[in-house]
């Protein structure tokens, strides 16, 4: 009988990763802000960053933090997903082991060291966002971040560190977690190898 590599696979994602084009992201992001009918400074002053750093990101020439990235996408009023948008598996209900599509917002960015896999690609028929955050070790997510909705987590593989709030908490390979999402929450890395959170949220936002 043939054994599956574990999602967690650090060779798994090395082979199989896509990375988030900034060019891809700049155009839907110039896209998005065109359709709304907004300038570069209304949305920058939104977003809380400069007209000039907002030319930069639609221009492909810079990539927004997670949190900024949030903010963009909340003032266009869409979420990270429709920016990343993905073709559906095998109608939409089965997603292969090895085919399913690797995300890093910033790969040039020191420190953060975060990939997501796709457990659900993007599609405007999902009321469920999945994915599994694989983090390098010494990698923590931007934040802290803010948003809609309630999300739980089930950590796959690794030693993480969960902020929410003012609490810290230390997780291990098989504890779980669940809150609001509008406190504000980040993680990191805790421990010397890769960790894997498998993380479902709800309303999508990433």
């Amino acid at each position: 009988m043939n054994s599956k590599p574990k999602p967690s696979d650090g060779s798994r994602v090395a082979r199989s990763d896509v990375l988030a084009s900034p060019n891809r992201l700049g155009v839907r992001l110039k896209l998005a802000r065109q359709t709304k009918e907004m300038t570069l400074k209304n949305l920058a002053a939104s977003a809380g960053c400069s007209e000039s750093l907002l030319s930069k990101i639609e221009n492909g020439k810079a990539s927004p933090s997670l949190p900024m990235l949030h903010r963009l996408v909340e003032a266009l009023g869409t979420n990270i997903g429709r920016m990343f948008e993905e073709v559906d598996g095998e109608e939409g209900i089965v997603f292969r082991a090895g085919q399913r599509p690797f995300i890093t917002l910033d790969p040039l960015r020191q420190g953060e060291g975060i990939t997501l896999e796709r457990v659900i690609p993007y599609s405007v028929g999902h009321l469920l966002q999945c994915n599994i955050h694989h983090i390098d070790a010494g990698g923590s997510s931007a934040g802290p971040i803010q948003h809609v909705g309630e999300e739980v987590g089930y950590v796959v593989a690794g030693e993480v560190e969960l902020i929410v709030d003012d609490l810290s908490f230390r997780l291990f390979e098989g504890d779980s977690f669940a809150f609001q999402s509008g406190r504000p929450h980040h993680y990191r890395n805790a421990g010397t190898g890769r960790a894997s959170i498998f993380w479902v949220n709800t309303p999508p936002t990433f």
